[in-house]
Order: structure tokens, then sequence, then C-alpha cells
């Protein structure tokens, strides 16, 4: 269970925050999301690639997926006023990947198990997993409800739909080696981009199938929905490049480039700012949403990937628990 505290190397951060993972550091950097300046680093498991934050905005939560030499097996569970980690064992729920917030709980895939399982933050355990059995179950996005969850399956080449009053598990077919999905904030349409052939699969919700599948760049490894459901972000990182795609049209908008690796997304609340990590680059572009304009860079730490936003449930009613 949990490990002995880690001491900080910073004083607390105002809020709001972005949090940006750097896996060869196996560091959580805290930044000042107005200021962009770097407030300080928490040291994580090895690996970290995704990473999500409480709906209070108070605590981050870091999936240790591990490397080519070691397989990861914890999370680590970070209080973003005092700095300090817990790391949590999670037995054989090995290759932690996709972790997502919803309704207060803390779900997150397993690799290994071919699951997703969910950390309850009131008992300070796991309390409930739901197979996939699939191959590479990795990222994760919930429904707008709260009553289901959307996994890729990266080499089954499907997309899991999960049940979670009943951890029930249905599949739909989509592209080569799908990984980056995100859900319409009405909830009426999932895309999910395929790696293996750099398309872009939309899915119905309603009727759990495929509806279009648009050839959209190299590799579409992540995708964000704008928070007013207009737009859809989707980097390419063999190509260096965020693409901006019309969600009702589905249509490019733009091509942004934003550093080779590019990876990790997330978008400020109130959808006027998108980040971009570039893993290569060791860079996080900053992305005016108005303009299409790349508008500052943070440098973060080695090798970012997965971004995060934290912002104290006060000042972000959005994300208050149903």
């Amino acid at each position: 269970m949990p490990a002995a505290y880690l001491e900080a190397r910073a004083e607390p951060s105002p809020a709001p925050t972005l949090l940006v993972l750097n896996k060869s550091d196996n560091t959580l950097a805290i930044i000042d999301a107005t200021t962009l300046k770097v407030l300080g680093h928490v040291s994580t498991g090895v690996g970290p690639h995704e990473v999500t934050a409480s709906a209070d905005g108070k605590t981050a939560y870091v999936a240790n997926y591990g490397d080519r030499e070691t397989i990861g097996h914890t999370l680590s569970i970070i209080d973003l006023t005092t700095r300090k980690e817990i790391r949590l064992e999670l037995g054989d729920l090995k290759r932690p990947h996709g972790i997502v917030e919803k309704n207060g709980f803390i779900y997150f895939t397993s690799e290994v198990k071919k699951c997703v399982a969910r950390y309850n933050p009131k008992v300070g355990k796991v309390d409930w997993t739901a197979q996939t059995d699939q191959n590479t179950t990795h990222m994760l996005v919930p429904s707008p409800d709260g009553k289901r969850l959307y996994t890729a399956n990266i080499l089954s080449d499907t997309v899991s739909i999960l049940d979670i009053a009943t951890g029930k598990a249905t599949h739909i077919k989509v592209g080569s080696k799908p990984e980056g999905l995100d859900i319409s904030p009405d909830g009426k349409e999932l895309w999910v981009g395929h790696d293996g052939d750099g398309g872009v699969s939309v899915i119905d919700t309603e009727v759990g199938k495929v509806t279009q599948t648009l050839a959209v760049s190299k590799v579409p490894i992540r995708i964000k929905f704008t928070p007013d459901g207009q737009r859809v972000l989707i980097s390419d990182p063999e190509r260096g490049e965020l693409y901006v795609y019309g969600a009702k049209t589905r249509k490019e908008i733009q091509r942004i480039p934003v550093g080779m690796a590019a990876v990790g997304i997330v978008i400020a609340p109130d959808g006027k700012r998108a980040f971009v990590a570039s893993m290569a680059e060791n860079k996080v572009s900053v992305i005016d949403l108005g303009s299409l304009k790349i508008t500052g860079s943070i440098a973060p730490g080695g090798m970012p990937d997965g971004l995060a936003w934290a912002e104290p449930r006060e000042n972000n009613e959005r994300n208050v628990n149903p």
C-alpha cells in the first residue's frame, strides 16, 4: 500500500495549474497556468505516462507505466498544496496508463491485466475492476454522465465500452492500432485515432457504431474536443503537428507546427488555450484557440507527455461532481 511521503522541492502553488509529466525525469511539473512559470517538480514512479486531477484541484494522480526495463505497478498520489507524494502499490494491475477522474473516483487502465480499475480516494484502495480482455488496453475516457468508460485497445484494433454499474464490456472494431480518443461534450460522438493507418474513427455512441472514418494524419496519437464541442484537436508525433478539425464538418481547419514527438494535449476549461507536449523538444506549446497561433512555450523537463489541468472547485464549477 502507500509508501512513505516524498518531500517536494517548491513552495505551494496558486491555482489554476497546468500539470505536466516528464518521462525521462520521472517527475510531475507544476506550472502556473497564468504566468506559465514552472513552480516546481515532484518525483513520481518510473515512466509516468498520464495524469489527472481531482475535481477540487487539490490532488494529482499519476499512472506510473514504467519503461523498457521496468514494468510499472504504482500510482503516484500527489498533494498539490504540500507537494508530497504517496505511491500506491497496484499489485497485478501492471502497466497502468490511461487515467481519468469522474464523480470522485479515479479510473485507470492496466495493459497487463487487460482491464480498467477504479481507485476510491475515500477508502484509499482499488474497489472496482472491469475486464476488457483485449490486448493493450491503453487510453481511457468517461462518458459525460459517468455511466460508461471507453478504452482503446491498441493490439486488438478495438474500442471497449464498459458499463460502470455492471462491469460488462462490449467492443467496437476500428482501424489499426487505436490509441488516442475523446468524447464530445454532449456524449454523442467518440473520436478514435488509429496509429497504424493514420485514420480517425467517428463513433455514434447511441448506436455503438463507426459512422465515418477520416484520413487525418500519419499518427493521430491524441485527440481532444474543445469544451464547446465545436472543434477537435489531434496531435501527430511523427509530423510534429497539431491538426484542428471542425467537429460538425469533420474537415481540417488548420495545422499548427508544435514540435516533433507531439503527444499530450490539454485544453483550459474556458476553451481559450490549448497546451501540447513535444517529447523530442522538451517543451509544451501554448496555443491561442481564437487565433490558432502559438503564443508561448514552456520547458517543463525531459520528454514531457501526459498533461492535466488542476483548478479549485470554487473557481471551476464545471468540474463539480454531480
